[in-house]
């Protein structure tokens, strides 16, 4: 099982390595397009071997799909794909309920599924574990008399990318994580006009970050299944700078990392989906 991290900054990846090495000290640097790769081992449950190479690939949708791209390919190419990838980091977290109220049909889900296949999103708060059930890019498309559009509504594109649905389970139950659609942005929200604009469509996110879809995109191009992880280090609104709770928010990472590292050595991929 071979796993890749991809995280924006070196802060953050180094939260998640800390978190992986509680079970695997040795930590190689590897140099790889772009960066450097830092490889852990640890030792799952299940005793099958398991690598999980964690690199920071840049802040932003297209860094993250430039430096996923290039290590998922550099791999490939050496005959030792990846089974998975994972965008890993911290984010913004929308602190309020969602509304009740469909999406307009410019939004890739306009209605909410049967409880029964996706439950309803919460809240978060600042230190929450998130994993994304979508990863959604929010603002891929353009402004029209009418409101947004997104891309898949003017012929072209996608806009989201569905993680495995029984690892996202999995790793939320693992974790106490909240659950729901995470929002990838090129401009961080930085009014609650913004913040209610994005829940108005929507309405299932619980959490924004700047590299979710970047790193699914450049997974999904090599048929590669995608996960994103965050914890919440500020609420999704108005900048406060002084309400940001990053030190929170990376300690949340690792202790996060630590208990999803042994999980994802008891799983197997392939192209149907997740199996455990």
């Amino acid at each position: 099982m071979r796993v890749l991290i991809v995280t924006a900054v070196p802060a953050e990846r180094d939260a998640v390595v800390r978190g992986i090495a509680a079970t695997a000290p040795e930590v190689a640097e590897l140099p790889v397009p772009g960066g450097v790769i830092h490889r852990l081992s640890p030792v799952p449950p299940t005793g099958r071997p398991l690598t999980v190479d964690v690199l920071a690939a840049g802040v932003g949708p297209a860094a993250a799909a430039a430096g996923t791209a290039a290590a998922l390919t550099a791999a490939a190419v050496a005959r030792t794909p990846y089974d998975l990838a994972v965008s890993a980091g911290i984010g913004g977290g929308f602190t309020t309920a969602p509304p009740t109220t469909a999406a307009p049909a410019t939004t890739p889900r306009t209605t909410a599924p049967p409880a029964t296949t996706r439950p309803g999103s919460a809240a978060t708060h600042l230190g929450s574990v998130v994993v994304a059930d979508a990863i959604v890019a929010a603002d891929l498309g353009a402004e029209t008399p009418d409101g947004f559009a997104a891309v898949t509504d003017l012929g072209f594109g996608t806009v989201e990318h569905l993680p495995p649905a029984p690892l996202v389970a999995a790793v939320a139950e693992a974790t106490d994580a909240v659950r729901g659609t995470v929002l990838t942005v090129s401009t961080v929200t930085g009014s609650a006009e913004r913040a209610a604009e994005l829940l108005r469509r929507h309405p299932h996110a619980v959490a924004e970050a700047m590299e979710g879809f970047g790193v699914a995109e450049a997974a999904a191009a090599q048929a590669v299944p995608a996960l994103e992880v965050r914890t919440v280090s500020n609420a999704v609104g108005p900048r406060d700078r002084a309400a940001w709770r990053i030190g929170e928010a990376m300690e949340a990472l690792t202790s996060a990392f630590a208990t999803i590292a042994p999980l994802l050595g008891t799983w197997t991929f392939d192209p149907e989906g997740t199996r455990q």
